[in-house]
């Protein structure tokens, strides 16, 4: 058989843990083949193109063959190429979350720790 459903594949090249998973990535819209929405039963072929959607990032792959197993990694590495334009922007996306601050960090107030109760219970009061 040279055709497999999409969900199933994706799940069998490693993208998902569970194929319940990447049927739930396709029916939100997040994954296209060939330029256009595909739903969890679309049948890819090698040669075919994936875009999907990963938060910020848009993966672009390439089918390069239609395995039926989830095997190991090394092996559902060989499913797929990613493209270079892919590889730049998802190693551009890493570096800018990299620089970027923790929102959090930039809070100074809020409510107390127990630790920051403590330490006002300690001192002496006037």
């Amino acid at each position: 058989m040279d055709k497999l459903r999409i969900d199933k594949w994706l799940w069998a090249a490693r993208f998902f843990k569970t194929r319940s998973l990447a049927r739930t990535e396709v029916d939100k819209g997040r994954v296209q083949v060939n330029g256009a929405a595909a739903k969890p039963a679309r049948e890819i072929k090698p040669g075919d193109s994936v875009q999907w959607r990963c938060g910020p990032v848009v993966r672009t792959l390439t089918v390069l063959a239609i395995s039926h197993q989830r095997g190991p990694a090394p092996q559902a590495a060989l499913l797929y190429s990613e493209t270079e334009a892919s590889l730049m922007l998802r190693q551009l996306a890493a570096q800018q979350h990299r620089l970027a601050p923790e929102p959090a960090l930039t809070l100074t107030q809020g409510r107390p720790t127990k630790r920051d109760r403590r330490e006002r219970e300690k001192l002496p009061s006037s």
